[in-house]
């Protein structure tokens, strides 16, 4: 070996990039994921407003119809939206899944899907005639809003400080 050649591996000015500074490179797939869950929590976040605005809207819209008769059409809206976010929780979950940003936060995303779209739909037929159901479909209901503004901030959180896991 000759001494350039010595001397370029050996040069103590010379820096090498350092392997637990350099950020893993991201596929496609998974890039896309991790773009698409902070705008899909922030369009679950916002029907779920408008959910709580259509809820008390059916309310004061009932007008002496009961619950579930034939007739009544004041909860219709807020049936839809309800549809419309376990849709976008089902996307928020392949999105996680395409995403990979850990194990917590795809479990989030699963248990969002479940409480949407199947725990909502029990309590709100359980509570069209008893009370109680209703009043904790209420409240599992900004139980999601809750979980997918953490999910929201956990998304931001991860996509600035660190690279996913």
């Amino acid at each position: 070996m000759s001494e350039a050649t010595h001397a370029d591996h050996t040069d103590p000015r010379r820096t090498e990039p350092n392997p637990a500074e350099a950020k893993p490179a991201v596929g496609g797939v998974r890039r896309a994921g991790q773009v698409s869950l902070p705008p899909l929590l922030m369009l679950y976040l916002a029907l779920g407003i408008v959910q709580i605005f259509l809820a008390g809207l059916g309310v004061f819209s009932l007008d002496g119809q009961e619950l579930g008769s034939a007739d009544e059409t004041a909860f219709e809206p807020h049936r839809f939206v309800g549809t419309l976010m376990s849709a976008v929780a089902l996307l928020i979950v392949v999105a996680a899944v395409l995403a990979r940003p850990g194990r917590r936060f795809v479990i989030m995303a699963v248990v969002l899907l479940l409480l949407v779209s199947v725990v909502q739909s029990v309590l709100a037929s359980i509570g069209e005639d008893t009370a109680l159901f209703g009043g904790l479909h209420a409240l599992f209901g900004i139980a999601t809003l809750g979980l997918a503004g953490r999910m929201l901030g956990d998304s931001r959180t991860r996509g600035q400080s660190r690279p996913a896991t």
